[in-house]
Parts: structure tokens; C-alpha cells; sequence
């Protein structure tokens, strides 16, 4: 039961030490670099998304200058 438990010890400390098992990106550079460029090329699309989702990227039809709309 010991040993178990000094078994179990060590594969939680090994584990959180050396981070995550299988890398998310290459090993050789020039992979690694093109994947980092896909990656940051899908996070800066994803504000373009937002905004044509919300509808923030269409032009604004309101006159720039306030008028009352009254008689004055």
C-alpha cells in the first residue's frame, strides 16, 4: 500500500512539473513558427467575427451633426 501511494506521489509530482504530455506546437522552428502564425491569424479573425456578428462593422447612418426636429 506504501509503495502504491509513493508511486501515486510521484506521478502527480512528475506530472505538474513538466506540464502537458504531448506539445501543442513543433519541435523544429520553422514549424513551430508557421503554426504560431496560423495561430495568431485565427485569434485576430476572431475579433473581425465579433464585430460582424454584433453588426459593430457597418457604417452608422445617424448624421454626425445633432439637429433639434422642431420648430423653433
Amino acid at each position: 500500500m506504501r509503495r502504491l501511494f509513493q508511486i501515486m506521489l510521484l506521478a502527480v509530482c512528475v506530472s505538474s512539473s513538466v506540464g502537458c504530455f504531448v506539445p501543442i506546437y513543433s519541435a523544429q522552428p520553422e514549424r513551430r513558427v508557421q503554426q504560431l502564425l496560423y495561430t495568431s491569424e485565427d485569434l485576430r479573425s476572431l475579433v473581425g467575427e465579433w464585430e460582424r456578428f454584433w453588426f459593430l462593422d457597418s457604417p452608422s447612418h445617424l448624421t454626425p451633426i445633432r439637429t433639434h426636429g422642431g420648430i423653433m
